[in-house]
């Protein structure tokens, strides 16, 4: 039985945590809140899982543009190359926030992507997303969750993403409305900056 579950950012309650960090490490999928639109996700170290978010998607894992979602930066060196100072520094004043950042990958990254070159790196600020990460102990992959009105594009209503997506997930949480602007996108691994997709994220940060 899918639950949808309230869970409020300004103090997410330990025991729902609990209950959805359960799911994942079962190799479930849920749907959550994030600093933009709501995201799907899994556990990045169950296969299984990932391989059914990309069937979901309707996309080949090594085509997929998956996201990872991170508590904060210490999970960098786990899946990404040694960056440089500037880069770094880059990272700390954006992050926490709504901006994913392409960066090159390293030999460490779970068997699903090991044929990827680059990954995308989230860490939303948001409590939800970072405190389910924090109790699961390493990050998950994530992806937005789309409407097929290409006029709304992002369901930003989580009850509305219940009754759509509850036959294809585990667990719903609902921790109020969405955005419907997804993260702003920046390319950082040819060692320059490069803006993919200009979302909510400011550009004068850069």
């Amino acid at each position: 039985m899918v639950e949808l579950i309230k869970i409020y950012e300004e103090n997410p309650n330990s025991k729902a945590i609990d209950k959805v960090v359960s799911v994942l490490k079962k190799g479930g999928l849920i749907i959550y809140p994030t600093d933009t639109v709501y995201g799907l996700g899994c556990d990045i170290t169950n296969t299984k899982a990932v391989e059914k978010i990309a069937r979901i998607k309707g996309v080949k894992l090594k085509k997929s543009n998956f996201s990872i979602i991170c508590n904060d930066l210490s999970h960098l060196s786990d899946y990404v190359r040694q960056i440089d100072q500037s880069t770094f520094k880059l990272l700390k004043r954006a992050l926490p926030g709504p901006y994913t950042f392409i960066l090159k990958g390293n030999n460490s990254l779970p068997k699903v992507f090991k044929k990827r070159k680059t990954v995308g790196i989230r860490v939303p600020a948001n409590n939800i997303a970072r405190e389910i990460v924090k109790i699961l102990g390493n990050p998950i992959v994530s992806t937005s969750i789309y409407d097929e009105d290409v006029v709304i594009e992002y369901t930003t209503d989580p009850e509305l993403i219940f009754e759509k997506w509850k036959d294809k997930v585990d667990l719903v949480i609902n921790g109020g409305y969405g955005d419907n602007l997804a993260s702003t996108i920046v390319d950082l691994s040819k060692g320059e900056i490069e803006i993919i997709r200009e979302g909510k994220g400011s550009l004068t940060i850069f």
